[in-house]
């Protein structure tokens, strides 16, 4: 009985340390799309939760190679039109998610409902999609995405919404936005639509490529 529960504990640390290794199709971002802006919010406390979410360990755009080399396409475009992107979140350790999961539970912590979703029951996230118990971004083919300034040629695109917003005035289609944030946020559908990407009608900063490498694969690696 000892020995089998050896075993046991031998295997189940055996699965960890893998599930905890990056696969070799994962590159960082960063080192492939010329001047990207990383600002990984769930690294911060700058959230909708208030802390560093589970497996951020490292401010870091971990993406699998064809979702970073699609995205250097991008910002290869852009320059014309003096704008770069600006990345919020990548590749999304599963443990994260469930973070968020537990957290959308926790009726009493409602910190920064004036900030994130001012005008929704958090009772209410998990039916209305903005929290779910899988996400795309665990695939490593996710992107959460801006755009900015290049240059210092004053400040950045309007996009009518901050990220993570939880409302219908981020879904791309929305007009009560104002017309030169729905003129951005369309020319970065574009742009990314134009790269391979795909858009969420929920999100105008959610975009995920189109023939990404692990359609069914959700990974669990810290992002470090």
């Amino acid at each position: 009985m000892q020995a089998a529960a050896a075993l046991l504990l031998l295997l189940l640390a055996s699965h960890s340390a893998l599930a905890q290794t990056i696969p070799a199709e994962f590159i960082d971002a960063a080192t492939v799309v010329d001047g990207l802006v990383v600002d990984m919010r769930y690294f911060s406390a700058d959230n909708f939760v208030g802390k560093r979410i589970d497996g951020y360990e490292a401010p870091r755009c971990l993406l699998t190679r064809s979702a970073a080399a699609a995205l250097a396409a991008v910002q290869r475009d852009l320059p014309r039109r003096g704008l770069g992107l600006k990345v919020y979140d990548c590749y999304r350790p599963t443990r994260a998610v469930a973070h968020f999961v537990r957290w959308a539970r926790d009726l009493a912590d409602m910190a920064r409902k004036p900030d994130y979703y001012p005008d929704i029951d958090k009772r209410h996230l998990f039916r209305l999609g903005y929290i779910a118990e899988r996400s795309g971004h665990s695939r490593g083919s996710t992107v959460d995405i801006t755009l900015v300034r290049r240059g210092g040629g004053g400040s950045d695109p309007e996009m009518g919404t901050r990220f993570d917003f939880f409302s219908p005035k981020s879904w791309p289609a929305d007009n009560s936005v104002g017309e030169t944030a729905q003129r951005n946020r369309a020319l970065l559908a574009d742009a990314m639509t134009r790269a391979g990407f795909r858009p969420y009608d929920h999100e105008w900063w959610h975009f995920t490529l189109r023939h990404e490498p692990f359609p069914a694969s959700y990974f669990d690696f810290p992002v470090r």
